[in-house]
């Protein structure tokens, strides 16, 4: 039986820009895209805000996001929470998803792969503000929760509660 191989080559993506009559060009939204190799290889896109001067805040969760221990090679499991007040510009879902899901074989400590998302996240939608709270699943008996913000959150704005309790195990 032949199999036929796919040409697992990536070009190179850019980010989403606006074209002269308004449309976008993303590289991700509404195409058949291959999983990123890495964090550093996926393509973060975003999109213009159509709600400019509105402080809000947007909220993704991602309950299933894995990477590896850079130690053991273990995979590691997180609940994140990522929280941000937008500026001028959204994060793209699907390029979003794409980018958690490179982290499936990155070898990374917790702290770090949660730092490094906010930080990629602020670095490509540049928000008034963000947040994300990393809820890491126990290994070795110890559930670890990193939390980082880039500052006070604005004045005005509504911030929920992650919602995510304690870890109890069987206590």
């Amino acid at each position: 039986m032949n199999v036929p191989v796919r040409n697992t080559r990536r070009k190179k993506q850019r980010p989403a820009k606006a074209k002269q009559d308004g449309a976008l060009s993303l590289s991700q939204l509404g195409r058949a895209t291959a999983a990123p190799a890495s964090p550093e290889a996926a393509v973060l896109e975003t999109v213009p805000n159509p709600q400019v001067g509105v402080l809000y805040l947007a909220r993704f969760t991602a309950p299933e996001f894995t990477s590896l221990c850079p130690v053991t090679g273990q995979p590691d499991f997180a609940h994140l929470i990522i929280d941000y007040a937008p500026a001028k510009k959204l994060i793209e879902s699907k390029s979003l998803k794409l980018y958690l899901g490179s982290f499936r074989n990155h070898g990374a400590f917790h702290e770090d792969c949660t730092v490094a998302i906010a930080r990629r996240i602020v670095a490509a939608a540049q928000p008034h503000w963000l947040r994300i709270a990393g809820y890491w699943y126990p290994r070795g008996g110890i559930p670890i929760d990193i939390f980082y913000q880039t500052g006070a959150a604005p004045k005005g704005l509504w911030v929920p509660d992650t919602g995510v309790p304690a870890y109890r195990g069987r206590g």
